[in-house]
Formats: C-alpha cells, sequence, structure tokens
C-alpha cells in the first residue's frame, strides 16, 4: 500500500518575491521551482549534479538545484534565470553566440552570473567556474567570451 507523503508549507523568496507553496519534503528545489511556481528556464538534465543546467542562486551562490530539497531553501532568497532582467550576461551571450541547442545555456548563465560578482576573478578562475557545466553543443570560448565581456559591462567598461 502506497501512503502519500504529507505536504509542508514552506516560505521561500524568488527573485525578489515572497512564495509560499505546500511541497512534499522530499522534492528537490529544481522541481519545486519548475513544477510549483511554474519558472521553467532551470533544466532537469542528469538529476545528479554533473551537468549544472539547473543552476540557480541561492543567496548569491551557484546551486545545482537538482541537488537541493526545496525545504533548504526555507528562507532563502533564490534566483532563477527569469529573475536576471537587467543583467548583462543573456545579452552578452547572445552577442558571443555562446549557445547552440541552448539546453545548457540557463545554468551558464547563471553560473556566469555569479561570477560576474566575484572581484576580478582570473582567467584560470573563469575557467574553473565555467567546468562545472557541461555543454556538448558549442565551444567554451564563446562561453568564456560572453563572461569577460559581461563582466567589463558591470565594472563600468564597455
Amino acid at each position: 500500500m502506497h501512503i502519500p507523503a504529507k505536504k509542508t508549507l514552506i516560505k521561500l523568496f524568488v527573485n525578489g518575491e515572497e512564495k509560499q507553496v505546500a511541497i512534499v519534503p522530499n522534492k528537490t528545489l529544481l522541481m519545486l521551482i519548475r513544477e510549483e511556481l511554474h519558472l521553467t528556464g532551470s533544466k532537469p538534465g542528469c538529476l545528479n549534479g554533473d551537468c549544472g543546467a539547473c543552476t540557480m542562486l541561492v543567496d548569491n551562490e551557484p546551486m545545482k538545484s537538482c541537488l537541493m530539497l526545496g525545504v533548504e531553501a526555507i528562507g532563502k532568497e533564490v534566483v532563477t534565470v527569469e529573475g536576471l532582467h537587467e543583467a548583462p550576461i543573456q545579452k552578452t551571450f547572445m552577442e558571443q553566440f555562446a549557445f547552440q541547442c541552448g539546453y545548457c545555456t540557463t545554468g551558464f548563465i547563471m553560473n556566469a552570473h555569479a561570477l560576474t560578482l566575484v572581484p576580478d576573478p582570473s582567467k584560470e578562475q573563469i575557467r574553473e567556474w565555467l567546468s562545472s557545466n557541461i555543454c556538448r553543443c558549442t565551444s567554451y570560448e564563446e562561453i568564456e567570451q560572453a563572461v569577460i565581456q559581461a563582466m567589463n559591462i558591470t565594472r563600468g567598461g564597455q
């Protein structure tokens, strides 16, 4: 006999707005965001933390949301790709043609946006951060150039 899990009412902040949702305690943050809040920019890829397609920011830190339970986000600020309205990273990805099929792009964008918040990262740090996301379609060179261009914009350059 299957006994359904009891739902828990939680409160979290998503893209600057307070949200209350009732979820089963074993639901991941990724599935909470996609299924309950209908924000589908973050993608379910490998579902074991390897690919990075599900990356979101949790309290300004990149998090592979397939590895985090929704209940762990109680009281935390979660930012999805839908919340990056003013960030230059999306524009620079388009300008540098840093995508092909687009499935992994939102994870890269979230990780890259977090990287733009790091003061003066080296090229090695940029490559290390980007290595936590997997793309099978395009070259990482364009992605790296998009990140560098976004950093220049956020730091007052071109």
